[in-house]
């Protein structure tokens, strides 16, 4: 496999606090995330800008959203540009900055994710089923939520499980938000009879199943490896991104619980950093749904099919265990401003490499793992970052 060119790291990063409804505008949220983590960086310029997010058009009626953003942060005469993938259009946007700079084409690229879902709150739900088929599966009231909920009512009977099986997802999220500042939850409160209580929102789904609307942004600055410590003092390095696509409809896949892109993705990642699965530390994976995240831990080989719910139930998941995940809060704990969930993550890998995650640093992490979901498992990208 052919390198992409320069070795890539990332030397600051920004990040809005998530929250139910920001007095911010979209643009602010943005502008105010680029010039954080330009201030953390420590740059006055970068060659380009990368702009991730999904639902603009449907909320805020805006398209040429990077160019509006870059105008806001006060730059000028940068490439800026949007790009999407859905629900994992954040971590689109990331790989577009890192190639961008290991290609030579930018000396200083910053990747931002940003999303305003409180505004015209009651559209969100129609405006996320976009990322589904419009001709196959919208008109017949399909929704990333309704295709979720199939999902885990598949996995139920398939493996003969109950839905509380899947509560210590939701027990990690929110036990790990509480330690992070920037999350939209912090409620020391929710407990497995809290999970257990909550109304159901697609059945067999919970509240606590699935990741909350909310609003904000984030952005990280990326440059070339062999000067980044003229930069930051702590640079992390990017080790390797893959994206992979699969049939686009659930309904099309061989097995409808085998996220195969995810588990290719995963492989393809490894490969490029030389690394393996046990060399993992700790994995944000795109928890947006519990069944999402049992289902990539096990795509990724951390458990066996019909065995991923068994990690959160023993607390493999939380941070004293085996592979901890949501080290933050996660998109259930943190919240999920869609486009910008996977750049929030990228932020607290770096802070957990870097010992800078406070109540939630774990013990010596050297190297992280970052798997975003784009639709119902239509396209997976993984990162991997190491120090």
């Amino acid at each position: 496999m052919q390198s992409y060119g320069a070795e890539v790291s990332i030397i600051g990063t920004g990040q809005v606090p998530v929250t139910a409804a920001s007095p911010l505008s979209l643009r602010q949220l943005g502008a105010e995330a680029v010039q954080r983590a330009m201030a953390d960086a420590g740059v006055d310029h970068v060659d380009a800008l990368f702009v991730g997010n999904m639902l603009a058009d449907e909320l805020q009626g805006q398209k040429h959203l990077a160019s509006l953003i870059a105008d806001e942060a006060g730059l000028r005469w940068v490439e800026a540009l949007q790009v999407r993938a859905a629900t994992a259009t954040g971590a689109a946007a990331l790989r577009m900055a890192y190639l961008s700079v290991a290609s030579g084409q930018a000396e200083v690229a910053i990747a931002l994710g940003v999303e305003k879902m409180s505004t015209h709150r009651e559209q969100v739900i129609s405006a996320l089923a976009k990322a589904l088929d419009a001709e196959l599966e919208v008109p017949g009231g399909a929704t990333l939520l309704s295709q979720n909920a199939k999902l885990m009512q598949l996995y139920l009977e398939r493996y003969g499980r109950q839905i509380s099986d899947f509560d210590g997802f939701a027990l990690n999220a929110h036990a790990n938000a509480n330690g992070n500042p920037n999350a939209l939850f912090h409620d020391r409160s929710v407990t497995k009879a809290t999970i257990d209580a909550a109304p159901v929102v697609s059945a067999p789904l919970r509240r606590f199943d699935a990741a909350p609307i909310c609003d904000g942004a984030a952005a990280v600055v990326l440059t070339r490896t062999k000067q980044a410590r003229a930069f930051h003092r702590q640079p992390v390095k990017m080790l390797a991104a893959s994206v992979v696509t699969d049939r686009f409809r659930i309904a099309d896949r061989d097995d409808p619980l085998v996220l195969a892109a995810s588990a290719r993705s995963a492989h393809a990642a490894f490969k490029r950093a030389n690394v393996h699965r046990s060399d993992i530390d700790f994995f944000e994976v795109h928890d947006a749904f519990s069944i999402m995240a049992a289902l990539i831990l096990e795509a990724v080989g951390y458990a066996e099919p019909g065995q991923g719910w068994r990690l959160a139930a023993e607390g493999e998941i939380f941070r004293d265990g085996s592979i901890p995940i949501s080290t933050m809060g996660g998109l259930k704990g943190r919240g999920h401003p869609i486009g910008a969930s996977a750049i929030y993550q990228t932020c607290e890998v770096v802070a957990q490499l870097t010992g800078s995650a406070g109540a939630n640093q774990l013990p010596d992490p050297k190297i992280g793992l970052l798997q975003s979901v784009g639709g119902a498992g239509s396209t997976v990208l993984t990162h991997i970052f190491g120090v």
